[in-house]
């Protein structure tokens, strides 16, 4: 009876041991708060690691929609309204879509901030604000 009690307690202390062992997630997970001016506004995203594949224009389609991050949407939240290329974007919670191309890549708010991915019924009238910004080569690879 002992050798089982013992041998019992060995594999519950062994499986405890290994389930407080913390691995890298494939996709680490980010918050960045900054203060602008009089506004806090914060970041949520999980990056995605490249692991030496071509993202844009492989993985990641031109042209096509994407929720802009790894597992689930990137959002952005504003504590006051802010004002982007002399429009006003509302205060709130924005899941952050882009749409890249080699060129130049499309940058949309999107209202309803819950989605998983890209939403199932795109809404239009959830497209808080739509800018386009012109893409920025980086001299060495970022993971």
């Amino acid at each position: 009876m002992r050798k089982i009690i013992f041998v019992l307690a060995t594999l519950i202390a062994n499986y405890v041991i290994h389930a407080q062992v913390k691995t890298p997630q494939p996709s680490p997970h980010s918050t960045l708060t900054q203060v602008v001016g009089l506004t806090d506004v914060t970041v949520d995203y999980s990056r995605p690691s490249a692991k030496g594949r071509v993202i844009f224009g492989d993985l990641v389609p031109f042209g096509k929609l994407w929720r802009t991050g790894a597992n689930a949407n990137t959002t952005v939240t504003f504590s006051e309204d802010v004002v982007i290329k002399g429009t006003t974007l509302k205060k709130g919670k924005y899941a952050l879509y882009t749409t890249p191309k080699a060129d130049m890549w499309e940058i949309i708010f999107y209202s309803e901030s819950d989605n998983w991915g890209t939403p199932e019924n795109w809404n239009v009238n959830n497209v808080a604000y739509t800018t386009n910004v012109d893409p920025i080569a980086l001299g060495n690879a970022v993971e």
